[in-house]
């Protein structure tokens, strides 16, 4: 049995991820989040609260459990507010990997950190793993500071990197784009969408399966783990108001100068997936099957 333990397990990957691991038979689960289990079930893990920024509460669990795997998908990706609360925004995404790599070489585990194309500036996207990394934001680099802790770190570690994952959390407490226009539609809400920005949008089962590939054989290096379908955020609102038959003409076109936002975004991103096919044998779903999915989870929780 192979002992993975999972930060963040209250949040919307973290959900998915102890959701198919405790569905395979040769692992035990450790889930780990600040303050209370949030999970909706009970079955097949065991639950300890673990506060990522607090480096003693890091230590006395990591060497308690003596996991063979830590994967880490906490973080603050609220990208405005780390821009605003930088202090808050390093606490959580630089100094907590520091916490977890020295834990895990104490405790010789594998470690995998999720990580962002957010690293990017977007002057190039699609990108392969050895893209250079230029963050635009404060968030960026605060991820890119944590890849490098993992990188020079001691431990035998993975970095998956992902893009604007969207999917269903439990309690529904995260809304994404296909949401987010599914409600605004159904409510006759014209809505403004951009058309400069490029992503690979990827399914939050889709990135927790990857995480669970690289976990289970170990993989070694950096993984590009996203959707396939390269999309602006407009042709993803036109693709969800097909899906679900409602008004398209209540979507416009927008270029990002429209949004005021504190933090500045990559203008094309997105993810060249062959090298985690190739190794991983990973393989996500068409951003249309994506929709089809969260529309059945929708209706199981309606």
């Amino acid at each position: 049995m192979k002992k993975i333990l999972i930060t963040g397990s209250n949040g919307l990957l973290g959900q998915k991820l102890v959701e198919l691991l405790t569905k395979t038979n040769n692992c035990e689960i450790i889930a780990t989040a600040r303050g209370e289990n949030r999970l909706p079930f009970k079955d097949g893990y065991i639950y300890t609260a673990m506060d990522i920024t607090d480096k003693a509460q890091v230590q006395e669990v990591i060497d308690r459990t003596q996991p063979a795997v830590i994967i880490n998908t906490a973080a603050m990706t609220n990208v405005d507010m780390c821009e605003t609360a930088k202090d808050d925004c390093w606490k959580q995404n630089v100094n907590a990997v520091e916490y977890l790599a020295e834990a895990a070489e104490r405790n010789n585990c594998f470690l995998l950190h999720i990580s962002t194309d957010f690293i990017f500036d977007g002057k190039n996207g699609p990108y392969k793993e050895d893209a250079e990394a230029n963050p635009l934001s404060f968030y960026g680099w605060s991820k890119y500071a944590a890849e490098k802790i993992v990188i020079n770190s001691n431990v035998r570690w993975a970095i998956a990197r992902t893009v604007l994952v969207y999917g269903i959390a439990h309690d529904m407490s995260r809304t994404n784009i296909i949401l987010w226009v599914k409600k605004s539609l159904e409510d006759g809400k014209n809505i403004k969408v951009v058309t400069d920005q490029w992503r690979t949008p990827t399914l939050a089962e889709d990135l927790a399966k990857g995480c669970a590939l690289i976990a289970d054989q170990e993989a070694e290096g950096i993984f590009n783990i996203s959707g396939k379908d390269f999309l602006t955020p407009y042709e993803m609102a036109i693709m969800t108001a097909d899906y679900f038959g409602l008004d398209k003409a209540l979507i416009s076109q927008a270029d990002s100068t429209t949004f005021t936002q504190p933090a500045k975004r990559p203008a094309r991103t997105g993810f060249d997936l062959t090298k985690s096919r190739e190794i991983l044998g990973y393989e996500p779903v068409s951003f249309t099957e994506g929709i089809g999915i969260l529309a059945e989870q929708i209706s199981v929780s309606a």
